[in-house]
């Protein structure tokens, strides 16, 4: 089976999207018979061990992202390459090529709804707007033959704008990469912090729907004995006295430290697709408090962490006093990393995958079989 992948989001400081390309075409690369190509935006025309850049122009303030604006270079490739099946990861021009390219080859098309875009473009450009993003939604990921998303909160909302043929994916987690034995015992002293302090961290991006503002709140009511470390690009810098800032991208195995130091994962975010960070965490050994939003909802399953209400740093405070007052916090994050093991290990995941792939190849095969009629020698 060929497989190929085609989507603008991926950049060198990209976050969810190119983790699951990447974790999947490694695995997939091992399997006898599997054939993995994907295809990304780049500055010029070039091909590495499977990935195929195709010339797009930069997006000016976005971290090395680049955006298509014409869907024929990518259809050529795509017809080049003739896969068996093809899996599109964003709604924008490569979406539909991607389209285009499996009705020219009359092969399956999978639309992965890796974001929530009307709810996206609704932060920043107003309410009103979801409604007609949402149309646009409907009327491109009703043509795919099948539509993944990472959470059961993602394919709720998919249903309701009127997409059908929904199916929950959730992503996974390098387990070797995100593991306790990462932790680093000087973590505290190069943060000035004594024996005592609890450590919270939250790692990200700092955009708006992160609320981080909620995070500081909480961090200024805890006080004296909590400490907040808040690692990633944008971050603030106006923080309370027990708040330290790493204020930018930060590679795979620096970020898996910084996690298994830490005595718990902190998550204010309302709007979470799949929450990926929440389950690195908890890979690494530490329990999460997060908002009882989204698909954090889901992620952090009881036993693994406590949820707060939404959007209220009290209640998120009270949430980690009861974490380490009522709970034992060591135990409750080597339970979270034997769940992630259970249910996120990126094998199990791409078995999930292969599943689906295999059922559209198959009834795509047997489609075109039954439209083209009894064959006679």
């Amino acid at each position: 089976m060929h497989i190929a992948d085609v989507t603008m989001f991926y950049a060198p400081a990209s976050g969810g999207v190119r983790t699951y390309l990447d974790a999947k075409h490694r695995r997939l690369a091992n399997r006898p018979g599997t054939t993995c190509s994907l295809l990304i935006p780049g500055p010029q025309p070039f091909t590495d061990e499977g990935i195929y850049q195709v010339p797009s122009p930069p997006l000016p303030f976005s971290q090395g992202y680049r955006f298509p604006l014409r869907k024929r270079g990518w259809e050529r490739e795509l017809v080049r390459l003739a896969p068996d099946i093809i899996e599109a990861g964003d709604p924008y021009v490569t979406g539909w090529a991607a389209l285009d390219a499996g009705r020219r080859l009359d092969v399956p098309v999978v639309g992965f709804y890796h974001s929530d875009l009307p709810r996206l473009i609704s932060n920043r450009v107003g309410l009103g707007s979801d409604r007609l993003v949402g149309r646009y939604v409907r009327r491109l990921y009703r043509q795919f033959d099948q539509v993944l998303a990472p959470s059961r909160v993602m394919a709720e909302r998919l249903a309701r704008i009127g997409v059908e043929r929904v199916a929950v994916q959730p992503l996974g987690v390098d387990l070797e990469s995100f593991h306790p034995r990462y932790r680093d015992p000087e973590l505290r002293t190069r943060l000035g912090l004594d024996d005592d302090t609890r450590l919270m961290i939250f790692v990200g991006r700092g955009s708006r729907e992160k609320n981080l503002h909620d995070l500081l709140t909480m961090a200024r009511q805890l006080g004296k004995g909590y400490h907040l470390l808040l690692v990633g690009p944008n971050m603030p810098h106006q923080v309370p006295d027990n708040v330290s800032v790493i204020d930018r991208y930060t590679p795979t195995e620096e970020v898996a430290g910084w996690l298994a130091s830490s005595d718990v994962l902190v998550h204010a975010g309302t709007q979470e697709t799949f929450g990926l960070v929440a389950l690195e965490a908890m890979a690494c050994g530490i329990p999460v408090v997060a908002a009882r939003a989204g698909a954090l909802t889901e992620n952090v399953p009881l036993g693994c962490g406590l949820l707060s209400e939404p959007h209220s740093p009290t209640d998120m405070a009270r949430a980690i006093r009861e974490l380490f007052d009522n709970h034992d916090a060591a135990s409750t994050g080597r339970h979270a990393r034997r769940y992630v093991e259970r249910h996120h290990d990126w094998d199990i995941v791409i078995d999930g995958l292969c599943s689906h792939y295999r059922r559209l190849t198959h009834s795509s095969v047997g489609t075109r079989e039954a439209q083209q009629g009894p064959q006679h020698g």
